[in-house]
């Protein structure tokens, strides 16, 4: 269980992944603090002082890019930063869900907060009263190629406060001038350096990867229950899950996921029965499940790590130091997160391709007392093979998506732009894949749990059995043939929900059963 703070100080707490998640839920409140509010304001007065003196300043007095040493006149500046919102909105494609878009604003709240940007509080406000009023802009996924920041996905998100674009406001889509006659709310004037400051930043890349980090935990820590009750199904060895192997190489995510399994067997009968059986070892999906699950721990935890770091930094440009100092730097390139986003989506279809190993070893039927294709009556009934196609397909389909794109970069801005991250692309595919694992998990949940109930009267340990008993409950176990699409839909509902880990909690809750690894404070919270 993940436990956030009720309140949040935008500019100053430390922001997580997970904090994050709680602010678009509701779970958490936002707030500026005035010491918070003095600093934006502090800020925002360099900006003007600035465009009184008349220096050129990227971004305040000069355009932009390839235009950057093209003086723009004091009267005119109001209108570039107006301009720059309705020229960048050039996205196309279906709209990002709503809960990304509303990260967005979250974390360019909490970035603009840090008052090196120049933003002035009233543009400020106008962002937090839509989180608060979850009135989400409607963004398109595709345009941004991730540095200059996430141009097009920004303006987007942001023309609402110039009156313009669209937006979603209790279930319904509107236009922004339509929110305004239902709210009373008018366009703003953005001033100098606003317009920039709000569409510079990785904030789209940002967004994904917080979901990433979700939707990639939740996928890690249920392919370990999963993999453990397929273990018990086709009578794996523990042996492999034993510390004293780990600690001869104890790679943090193997040592994790090894005594986690080692923790999900213990007190079962069904490993008890056959400690003293005559093969020597299981296949690699099985005996390598620390190995290959611990490994895709690492790349998450990586991913965290870097994460963390982004969503408490300034990544606009240009930067305002204090009133000496105006640095235009490239703090809004995407390659930190690009990276670990490729890395997270390799480690994550790599966790689909070893589930899909499993549930083929299931089938083969070289299991003591487990039928070929899990099914008795086979003949007429073709049993479990099918659905291994699907699984086929799903990890042939995410080994198609793993091409990394920052290995990819397309010159923009005429040449200014000339190296780019393209981190938006991997974050989208990066979800793409982690939807593709959780139909391969949910498949796999379907295929050990039939394997267990061929070790019946045998029981497993408590955590187990408890996991295969709210499977039951929803899916009864299979003698002839069905239409299986149904059940697979009611196993991704259960992945989704993230229902084997609230089995889990609730059983360690009454008992003195535990999963806690040497790295749990590492792996457990994000």
């Amino acid at each position: 269980m993940i436990h956030v703070p009720k309140t949040f100080c935008y500019g100053e707490d430390h922001l997580t992944a997970s904090i994050a998640l709680a602010l678009a839920r509701g779970r958490t409140q936002g707030i500026l603090k005035e010491a918070t509010r003095k600093k934006v304001a502090a800020n925002r007065r360099i900006v003007e002082k600035i465009v009184s003196a008349g220096d050129a300043v990227y971004g305040i007095n000069t355009g932009f890019g390839p235009l950057c040493t093209t003086k723009i006149s004091k009267e005119e500046t109001k209108i570039l930063q107006t301009n720059i919102l309705k020229s960048h909105s050039v996205g196309v494609g279906a709209p990002i869900a709503s809960e990304i878009a509303k990260l967005m604003m979250i974390l360019k709240v909490h970035s603009l907060a840090k008052a090196h940007s120049g933003i002035a509080l009233s543009t400020l406000d106008r962002i937090l009263w839509h989180i608060e009023n979850n009135a989400i802009p409607v963004v398109p996924a595709q345009g941004s190629v991730g540095a200059s920041g996430d141009l097009a996905p920004l303006s987007h998100l942001f023309l609402p406060l110039i009156g313009l674009g669209k937006v979603t406001y209790k279930e319904t889509n509107l236009s922004t001038q339509e929110l305004f006659n239902k709210t009373g709310l008018g366009p703003l004037e953005l001033g100098p350096k606003e317009g920039l400051a709000l569409i510079n930043g990785t904030q789209f890349i940002a967004a994904h990867a917080v979901k990433v980090v979700e939707s990639m935990h939740a996928c890690l820590s249920q392919a370990d229950i999963i993999g453990a009750m397929m273990l018990e199904g086709l009578q794996g060895s523990i042996k492999p899950f034993y510390n004293e192997l780990h600690a001869l190489r104890p790679f943090k995510g193997n040592v994790h996921v090894a005594s986690r399994i080692k923790s999900l067997l213990k007190g079962s009968e069904i490993m008890e029965d056959h400690v003293d059986c005559e093969r020597v070892q299981d296949p690699y999906s099985l005996r390598c499940m620390p190995q290959v699950h611990g490994a895709s721990r690492n790349a998450w935890l990586h991913l965290k790590e870097l994460l963390e770091i982004e969503l408490n930094s300034v990544t606009d440009n240009p930067v305002i130091i204090n009133e000496e100092l105006t640095i235009s730097g490239g703090s809004f390139h995407g390659q930190p997160l690009a990276m670990a986003l490729d890395y997270a989506a390799l480690a994550s279809s790599e966790i689909g391709n070893i589930s899909d190993r499993r549930i083929y070893l299931a089938l083969e039927g070289n299991s003591p007392g487990v039928p070929k294709l899990l099914m008795q009556d086979t003949g007429i009934n073709s049993g479990y093979m099918i659905l291994q196609y699907t699984t086929a397909a799903l990890a042939s389909e995410n080994k198609g998506l793993c091409f990394p794109s920052s290995a990819d970069s397309i010159p923009t801005s005429l040449g200014q732009e000339d190296h780019v991250s393209m981190g938006s692309i991997g974050g989208r595919k990066a979800l793409q894949i982690l939807g593709n694992v959780e139909k391969i998990l949910a498949i796999e949940l379907l295929t050990a749990a039939q394997a267990f109930e061929y070790r019946k009267p045998l029981r497993s340990g408590l955590l187990l059995d408890e996991i295969h008993k709210e499977i039951r409950s929803k899916v009864p176990f299979a003698e002839k043939d069905r239409v299986f699409s149904d059940d697979i839909e009611i196993g991704i509902h259960m992945i989704r929900n993230q229902n084997l880990i609230q089995v889990i909690d609730r059983v360690m809750e009454g008992t003195s059963l535990s999963l806690k690894t040497p790295h749990s404070d590492e792996f457990e919270v994000y």
